[in-house]
This record gives structure tokens, sequence and C-alpha cells, in this order.
């Protein structure tokens, strides 16, 4: 092959190659699947939660968002609902949405389709023993997704892959100013990215993330913006 063959060759292939990565991380990317992003309502936004439930945190921001008659959608990690089911049970009973993220929380592009249906198989078992309840949503980890993603929720036949439109990258502890900051961006119509939880320990420090919602809830409710749960949305 000449050098300008193999330069084209060397190029598309890196084309070919940032295609799929960015398909596999992008929120907005449908390379891999349909995905759900935001709410179709542009007086409505869902507010959704990852990694718990973490008793360090997740009852306070309950008690919050009752304050604002506030409804949501947690995306729970199997083993953490393991360790705390009496808090997934509560969840549900105050009439929030749970969703599937896995049972250990890993990076599903990386995986066979048999090793996914099984974190997700897990965490179903998991939510349903804790709350009586199945779910329809799963989020993947970290936002990755392959395209073997795509034919075990289809074989699943309930759950919808969920993305966000807006994220606050809440996922380390932090002062809240820089979350407040982050979440202005918020408007109607937005699925948001939240953490009450840590995918790397059973009680993460997320006050920062309560500590922003305080600031925000009050804003978005006086701005006439309503809090629907995924379920709400279709």
């Amino acid at each position: 092959m000449g050098m300008l063959p193999a330069l084209a060759a060397a190029g598309g292939a890196c084309a070919v190659g940032g295609t799929l990565s960015w398909g596999a991380v992008a929120p907005s990317s449908q390379l891999f699947g349909p995905t759900i992003r935001r709410t179709g309502d542009a007086s409505a936004i869902a507010l959704t939660f990852d990694d718990g439930p973490n008793p360090a945190v997740t009852p306070a921001l309950l008690a919050l968002l009752e304050r604002y008659n506030a409804k949501a959608t947690f995306f729970l990690i199997g083993r953490h609902v393991r360790a705390f089911p009496a808090l997934a049970k509560e969840i549900a009973a105050r009439g929030h949405v749970i969703g599937n993220h896995t049972e250990t929380h890993p990076r599903l592009a990386f995986l066979p389709p048999a090793k996914i249906a099984d974190e997700l198989s897990r965490c179903d078992d998991a939510i349903a023993a804790a709350t009586g309840k199945k779910s329809r949503w799963m989020r993947p980890p970290f936002g990755f997704r392959g395209p073997q993603l795509g034919s075990v929720v289809r074989k699943r036949g309930s759950a919808s892959v969920v993305m966000w439109s807006v994220w606050a990258r809440d996922w380390k502890p932090q002062p809240p100013e820089p979350v407040i900051q982050r979440l202005r961006r918020v408007s109607g119509g937005d699925i948001v990215l939240l953490h009450d939880g840590d995918h790397r320990v059973l009680e993460g420090d997320r006050r920062h993330t309560v500590a922003a919602l305080e600031h925000w809830l009050p804003r978005w409710k006086d701005a006439g913006l309503r809090f629907v749960t995924l379920d709400e949305i279709e």
C-alpha cells in the first residue's frame, strides 16, 4: 500500500474510532440504540439521582423533595439496595420512581451481553426484593454504552435507557457553590443528572447536592416548572 492510501486508511480508522467513542459516551448519541434524555414538556423537569441508596444523604434528600412536593427518579445500584433495603423501600413508598443502575456499576461498553444481562438482572432482583416492584428504566453507569447494550435491553422487554440533558458534575465531594452554578443551565424539558450516592463506597458524601437543591428547588418552582418522574413523561 502506498503512503497516501495508507494515510487515508489510517484517517478513516481514526474517524470511525472517534465516532464509536462519541457514540459510547455522549448523552445525546443514539448510535447504539434509542435513549431518553428530555421530558418532552417545556413546563416540566425530571430530577434523577444515581448511585444510591445512601443512608448518609438519601433521607435528607427525600425530606427536601417532600417539602417542595417534588417527585424524582432514583437509579439505584443493586449492591447498595442489598445493603440498605429499607431505604430503597422508603424511596418507593414516598412516590418516587426507581430505576436500574446495575448491580456493581461497571463500564458496560466493555462487557459482553451475558455479563450486562447479569448486572441488570441482579439489580432488578435486589429492587424487587426491597420494594416489590420491577423497574421500567435503566441508566448505564458513567453513561457508557455499546452496541451490545441495546440488544440486551430489547430482550429484557421492559427497560428503557435513560440519559440526561443537564448534569451537575456532583459525583465527588465539593462545595455546593459550583454545583449551584452548573444547575443554572436547567430549563423546562430537561432530565437532570444528580447523585445521592457514590458507586465506590456505601455512604458517600453528597451533602453538596442536597445544598444545591435547597437553593434551586424553590426557584424552579417559582419559575413555574413542574417536577416529574420518568413514569410521567410517556
